[in-house]
């Protein structure tokens, strides 16, 4: 199980740096708030990409409140930063996937939540 929790993140480290080069240079011309959304996702997506290593070093230690952890993290990325990067290419634009945004964002807390307690029960 360790070792998916790792393999995750580096998933999303991969596609955090290629988000990072599709804004660069493919959102030269859009909008500000698209460009700002952008610009946070893939800060949460960096972030939570380095957690989910974490997580992975953590989760034999951490138990089932860690593997939670990761479950959030995952989701929450997916949920969060996809609704987001959805809004700024064109071809997914239409998907009308907001409202998953404030879910994606509330379950990384809650996953941080599951590594906080995980960490003072361990």
């Amino acid at each position: 199980m360790q070792r998916i929790w790792v393999a995750i993140g580096a998933a999303f480290g991969l596609t955090t740096v290629a988000m990072a080069a599709y804004q660069a240079h493919g959102l030269a011309g859009a909008a500000e708030n698209i460009r700002n959304g952008f610009a946070s996702a893939l800060l949460m997506q960096g972030l939570h990409a380095v957690a989910l290593l974490f997580v992975g070093l953590w989760a034999e230690r951490g138990g089932l409140l860690a593997r939670l952890a990761g479950l959030a993290f995952t989701f929450g990325v997916i949920a969060f930063c996809g609704t987001v990067y959805a809004g700024g290419i064109p071809a997914l634009a239409t998907l009308h996937v907001g409202p998953l945004a404030p879910i994606g964002g509330s379950t990384l807390m809650l996953g941080w939540l599951f590594l906080l307690i995980s960490a003072l029960r361990a």
